[in-house]
């Protein structure tokens, strides 16, 4: 048996990893192969190509990169059509995700989207491309599910494996105690798991951060980098332009981070999900250009970025756009993190809104729940066997 997975996302990396592991588990004799991130590797994917290094957001980011796309594009065709996997699985990603798809069923071979684009809220009109190349969705979100089912998709509720993810991770409770034991307010600063969201962003958080400070000399920041290169260029920002701010850079703490903070300042991402599964109340910031923002108000027919708040249709998370000048944006985040810090009622508020809008959708399982359907699609017969006995 092989599965090809197509995954462009530092978030999707880990998510695939957790599946891959988990099918291995299952069935030790699976080929996987495909594109993906570090994290796959490790767990038994044979890589291409290390697509999450491409991982970019906003139209006029992706067209100097067209070329490579296509190249990686015509490889993967190539592949399919030469090794004829038996299933191919695309997480997220939806840009380069199609252009998989259409090569796998030019190719003769199903497709499954795990974790599918968020079409509900972005575009809607893209439906018609998971009709032409997708044969199952599987969806982690039950309102997701209902929608692509009312359009006549086949698609399955698995669970979403974030909260998987969090239900098994063991924090590092030395560190834990460490910075609890400083009984001073903490702020997360989350500044995205792409290296242009971080560099792009990461000014305008410590400018968030210094005048916060100012407010709150007692407060602790520390920050979840995705990876030590990023760790290194926000220390080294820090060095040059805010020296004395207390913030501290982590790589590989982002959930211990998350439980320890009384709130966060994040860029729009996946990570959302976490801090709704640990009820931390968080700032949302996206920093983008004028012609991105432009297309995007054309195009995307939803206001908002963070996924609690597209769940919940409804703004639990305070979100912001920045465009040009950030100086109204960075007095409207430090008011928010003000009041959350200076404010113990309104902490709790925003904290019983995350938990309210947790208990509607968390469950955990999805992992197993995703590798016990795929196999089943590969080999029916045996895998019901095994479920019977």
């Amino acid at each position: 048996m092989h599965i090809f997975f197509s995954v462009g996302e530092p978030s999707g990396d880990q998510h695939a990893a957790h599946l891959i592991q988990e099918l291995r588990r299952r069935a030790p004799g699976l080929r996987v192969s495909g594109f993906g991130g570090p994290q796959m590797e490790a767990a038994g994917c044979s890589l291409l190509f290390p697509l999450t290094t491409m991982a970019v957001m906003g139209v006029f980011r992706v067209i100097p990169m067209i070329w490579k796309f296509y190249g990686l594009y015509r490889q993967a065709r190539e592949y399919l059509q030469r090794h004829q996997p038996d299933l191919v699985v695309l997480v997220d990603f939806p840009g380069f995700n199609w252009w998989i798809a259409s090569a796998a069923k030019r190719a003769g071979i199903p497709v499954v989207y795990y974790l599918p684009p968020q079409l509900w809220a972005w575009a809607p009109w893209r439906i018609w491309r998971v009709r032409k190349y997708v044969d199952l969705v599987l969806s982690g979100l039950t309102f997701e599910t209902d929608w692509y089912a009312e359009r006549k998709i086949p698609v399955l509720y698995v669970g979403h494996p974030f909260f998987d993810e969090i239900a098994e991770h063991r924090l590092d409770e030395a560190f834990c105690r460490e910075w609890t034991s400083a009984k001073a307010p903490t702020v997360a600063l989350l500044p995205g798991s792409r290296t242009h969201e971080v560099s792009g962003n990461w000014p305008v958080i410590v400018e968030v951060a210094r005048r916060l400070h100012q407010r709150h000399p007692d407060v602790n920041f520390l920050v979840a980098n995705y990876r030590e290169k990023q760790r290194g260029e926000c220390s080294n920002y820090l060095q040059k332009h805010a020296p004395e701010l207390p913030v501290t850079c982590f790589v590989g703490k982002t959930s211990e981070i998350i439980e320890l903070a009384d709130c966060a300042l994040m860029v729009s991402g996946s990570v959302s999900l976490e801090l709704l599964a640990r009820r931390t109340p968080a700032a949302v910031l996206y920093q983008c250009n004028w012609p991105t923002y432009i297309l995007g108000r054309l195009l995307v027919t939803c206001r908002y970025m963070s996924l609690p708040n597209l769940i919940a249709r409804r703004q639990i998370m305070p979100e912001y756009v920045c465009v040009g000048d950030p100086e109204a944006v960075v007095r409207q985040l430090v008011v928010d993190l003000d009041t959350w810090l200076s404010q113990p009622a309104a902490l709790e508020h925003a904290r019983t809104e995350l938990g309210e809008l947790r208990e509607r959708i968390h469950s955990t399982g999805a992992t197993g729940r995703v590798a016990g359907l795929l196999l089943e699609r590969l080999q029916p017969a045996e895998v019901a066997d095994r479920i019977a006995a």
